[in-house]
């Protein structure tokens, strides 16, 4: 999906889970921490950086979607 980046929740969640899945790391914040990092061109984490972090966060400790 990263040929196609829009400025919404849904693509940004697409692009996160994608990140995260590849990223090998034990510490669960340092790693949402370096997914934001690499995301840091997506449209949605540019104009919406508090939101992006909040949802990466939900979709972990809420969702608990990768444990």
């Amino acid at each position: 999906m990263k040929d196609k980046l829009y400025n919404n929740a849904d693509s940004f969640a697409i692009s996160f889970d994608e990140e995260w899945e590849s990223i090998d790391c034990d510490d669960i914040r340092l790693k949402i921490d370096k997914v934001l990092e690499l995301l840091s061109d997506h449209p949605f984490v540019i104009s919406n950086p508090e939101n992006a972090r909040k949802i990466g966060e939900f979709r972990i400790f809420s969702l608990k979607k990768f444990q």
